[in-house]
């Protein structure tokens, strides 16, 4: 082996050792959790909504859908009658008028009125999400190539979260399917499961403030309905309120390097008793390994 070699391999095995201190500390299944915020194969609609800011977004892309098939609709059935109205045979004779002013308005003001409409619908949404309400519980993610730390300031609690695999070389291996099973998952959710998990109480306004400590990275969780990268230097917020008890994936949704794809989320919302019990472990001497 050359110098090259054994500096390549050394490299490579450091750099997938890092996450193993966190990955042999699995954290177990809180509970039997119901898995609900999940992507699913050939899937083509929205994960379900279980908090008010994402079933505000499911209904405005149901509205917006109406408004796109009816002019889709409309634009196709005009197109196919002037097609048929005016060809050759039918009208050999082209008409020399060179404008028309009332059909000329009617096309500047119907969009313009559809436009105010979709803009009185979805500003809403907008500033619903933009407005940072007071959190029952206040979480700072900081993403990193290519995981996440997650802190609970007012309880004085820090963990990462990798995902289940990273010390494999992001391969399902005999090593990482132990690892699943030991968490409570299945092999269906390899790349999607991680070793340690924001936990969260249901029912409580959520303030999550999101940074990064190298490039850009973006938190999100599409059954809560939320998404907001986080940028190196800058602390931005966003905010939700879980209605349903359930494991929640999400993903890393901005192209941060060459793991980029092995950086999924994991939120577990649970009853306020399992979520004080699940801060009392996190704050013993050892927290993921005696949960």
């Amino acid at each position: 082996m050359t110098k090259l070699s054994a500096a390549s391999a050394a490299l490579s095995a450091a750099f997938f050792a890092l996450p193993a201190k966190a990955q042999d500390a699995a954290e177990p299944f809180l509970g039997d959790l119901p898995i609900i915020g999940v992507p699913q194969p050939g899937g083509t609609g929205f994960q379900p909504a279980v908090t008010s800011l994402a079933e505000d977004i499911h209904w405005l892309d149901s509205f917006l859908l109406v408004i796109i098939t009816i002019i889709t609709l409309f634009v196709t059935g005009l197109l196919a009658w002037v097609v048929f109205r005016y060809r050759r045979e039918a009208n050999d004779k082209p008409a020399d008028f060179t404008h028309n002013s009332p059909l000329e308005v009617t096309w500047t003001v119907v969009p313009i009125i559809i436009l105010v409409a979709i803009g009185a619908f979805s500003l809403p949404v907008l500033f619903d999400q933009q407005r940072i309400p007071e959190g029952d519980v206040v979480v700072k993610v900081s993403g990193f190539q290519w995981a996440w730390n997650y802190e609970y300031p007012d309880e004085d609690i820090s963990f990462d979260s990798y995902m289940i695999g990273a010390d494999t070389g992001n391969m399902l291996t005999e090593e990482s399917r132990a690892q699943l099973i030991e968490a409570g998952y299945s092999e269906d959710h390899f790349r999607l499961a991680t070793d340690t998990s924001i936990v969260v109480p249901v029912g409580k306004t959520i303030v999550m403030q999101v940074t990064a400590t190298d490039v850009i990275h973006s938190w999100t969780i599409p059954s809560f309905g939320v998404k907001q990268d986080g940028i190196p230097g800058r602390l931005a917020q966003l905010w939700f309120r879980p209605e349903q008890e359930g494991v929640y994936f999400g993903q890393c949704s901005e192209l941060c390097g060459i793991s980029h794809a092995y950086m999924p989320i994991t939120v577990k919302v649970v009853s306020e008793e399992k979520y004080a019990e699940w801060l009392e472990m996190m704050k013993s001497d050892d927290p993921l390994l005696t949960w």
